[in-house]
């Protein structure tokens, strides 16, 4: 993965990211996928007002991104090193995921020899919200299991 597309960085890739655009990145046009956003821009942006962890500056976000792009470039050698991981590695992803499309999660899941997988259907990137009773009772099944 070199980087998101053109239309993540649009929604995404701005110093203040409106709802609206956030939704489009972590969430499908589906009414349960909606739903389960509004209920969390709710949560997120509103029903919390103190104990809040710091705001991510603009900064930060820019250093991940560019890490991501650092660390995207295809390089076939260090992908074969994922192959030595020999403890067992949960990899789960939205089936709809426009920011980190689901095809890399089958590809990192194929590389790791005890990998286990995990497609949320319906979701973005944004499926562990989305799924969060789902997917908190498949972390604890998977750890209860390595």
């Amino acid at each position: 993965m070199h980087g998101w597309a053109a239309d993540v960085i649009a929604a995404v890739g701005k110093p203040e990211t409106p709802g609206e655009d956030y939704m489009s990145v972590f969430f499908t046009e589906s009414a349960a996928s909606r739903a389960a956003g509004q209920a969390i821009l709710g949560r997120v942006f509103g029903a919390r007002t103190a104990d809040r962890d710091a705001t991510t500056d603009w900064q930060t976000r820019l250093a991940q991104y560019d890490a991501v792009c650092t660390w995207g470039q295809p390089n076939h050698a260090l992908l074969e090193r994922l192959s030595a991981i020999d403890k067992p590695v949960f990899v789960a992803a939205g089936d709809s995921d426009p920011m980190i499309l689901p095809r890399y999660s089958y590809l990192l899941a194929g590389l790791i020899p005890a990998a286990d997988l995990k497609i949320y259907p319906d979701a973005a990137h944004g499926f562990l919200f989305q799924h969060h009773a789902e997917f908190a009772a498949d972390v604890e099944t998977f750890l209860a299991s390595s």
